[in-house]
């Protein structure tokens, strides 16, 4: 049950929202990081050291792509349980 800090039902309901938003996010991150590291070691595996520039290349792609993901994912589900994030007071959440 997402976590609320009253009973008011339009904190329940954009906390639902949040978490789940933030939980497609972050695993459709998870499934575009996998494939780009997936892709990555098999082009380098593919073309040896030919081809090791370009696979890491993908493999880093693949790897930003998730940590972005999941950066928005955090984001989304902090805003729907009332956290404003980093940027309150300049310090952390």
């Amino acid at each position: 049950m997402p976590s609320t800090n009253d009973n008011n039902p339009i904190t329940f309901v954009t906390s639902t929202l949040g978490n789940g938003v933030g939980g497609v996010a972050k695993t459709a991150g998870g499934v575009v990081g996998a494939a780009g590291r997936g892709v990555g070691q098999t082009v380098t595996g593919v073309t040896g050291s030919v081809g090791k520039p370009v696979g890491d290349a993908l493999e880093a792609v693949g790897n930003g792509v998730e940590g972005g993901a999941r950066s928005v994912g955090d984001g989304v589900e902090d805003a729907g349980k009332g956290r404003k994030g980093f940027w309150v007071n300049g310090v952390g959440k």
